[in-house]
């Protein structure tokens, strides 16, 4: 029973001879000498982890923080890990505490809150320097905590808390001078857009006003060729005037001014003298043969292409019209009246 050793999987067995290392025994079945080989030592060759618990580490600004660190190694030399160091794993321990400390003191609590990486970057490259020579491969080194004191907890909370109002003020602010900026450029826009249309509806309003001036220029020019023309076509003689006078007399006497009116008893006299006088008075033509009749043109007429000629044309016809109707219009001047004592036309 002494002869035959029976090694786990992933396991090594480390022989002594009279207390003496003597072989490793692989997994598996293995025959050593009774009573003269002794099986010392199983070494578990599999990757280990190992947590420690969380050790006070002094920041570069004096704060004391509680690092929690994970170590996973692998035994690759047995012989080694057996005969060169006594406790492989509180080594490995106390080294880790030590290079942490050093690390994490050349460090703010800012730093070391936020270079995890390089904190285990560093500690695996010191771990695996060390523990070469111990048989021992450091694969991988995590730190699982970072605890401040509460203090620092409390001001660190406040801080964020300033610094996400602050965030919270200044998007704010953004969002304020955005909407500012939009609304700026909204009303530019409609002062633009309101300032085109009522451009364009001056423009529109002149244009309608001076068509509307050049069809009153061109139909006051028909009406003073249509006047006209009524009055040489009529030729008025003595008997209309008359009767156009005795017409105005009661608009005369409307007035509220005139307070009395006295009537001659020879009105009818009057009247006589009145239209001979009135007879040979200005504009009356004193033979009745017929004149030139004025034509009239186009009774609709057409809109000129641009309102200066429309005018123009206009007023010309005008002035013409007027000076035709003053030329047939220039009589003798009106004869005294003998029964009048100064000369002048009979009184009423």
């Amino acid at each position: 029973m002494k002869t035959v050793r029976i090694v786990p999987q992933a396991r090594a067995g480390i022989v002594e001879r009279f207390g003496k290392y003597k072989q490793t025994l692989p997994a598996g079945l293995n025959i050593v000498v009774p009573f003269i080989d002794r099986v010392r030592y199983q070494i578990d060759l599999r990757e280990q982890v190992v947590s420690f618990p969380p050790q006070p580490v002094i920041t570069e600004d004096n704060l004391v923080v509680s690092i929690d660190t994970v170590i996973y190694f692998q035994v690759t030399d047995p012989v080694a890990a057996t005969y060169e160091i006594a406790n492989y794993i509180q080594a490995v321990e106390q080294l880790t505490m030590t290079t942490l400390r050093n690390i994490v003191g050349g460090m703010d609590l800012e730093g070391t809150l936020t270079s995890r990486e390089e904190i285990n970057g560093g500690l695996r490259g010191v771990l695996d320097e060390a523990t070469g020579k111990w048989g021992i491969r450091v694969n991988r080194v995590e730190i699982k905590g970072i605890d401040p004191p509460p203090s620092i907890k409390d001001a660190m909370e406040k801080q964020m808390r300033a610094d996400r109002d602050k965030r919270a003020v200044v998007l704010v602010a953004e969002g304020q001078r955005q909407s500012a900026i939009l609304t700026a450029e909204g009303n530019k826009q409609s002062a633009i857009l309101n300032a085109e249309g009522e451009r364009e509806a001056q423009i529109l309003r002149a244009q309608a006003e001076r068509e509307s001036a050049i069809l009153r220029a061109q139909g006051e020019g028909q009406a003073i060729q249509t006047v006209f023309q009524a009055i040489h076509d009529g030729r008025p003689d003595q008997s209309l005037l008359a009767y156009q006078y005795l017409q105005m007399m009661p608009k005369i006497a409307e007035g509220d001014a005139n307070k009395l009116w006295i009537v001659p008893s020879e009105i009818g006299r009057a009247l006589e003298g009145l239209g001979s006088t009135m007879s040979e008075m200005a504009g009356i033509p004193k033979d009745a043969t017929p004149v030139k009749r004025i034509d009239m043109g186009e009774t609709e007429p057409e809109l000129p292409i641009t309102s200066a000629q429309a005018a123009k044309s206009a007023h010309e016809a005008a002035a013409a019209a007027i000076a035709e109707a003053e030329g047939l219009a220039q009589t003798p001047p009106l004869p005294s009246d003998p029964t009048s004592g100064d000369g002048g036309p009979a009184p009423l």
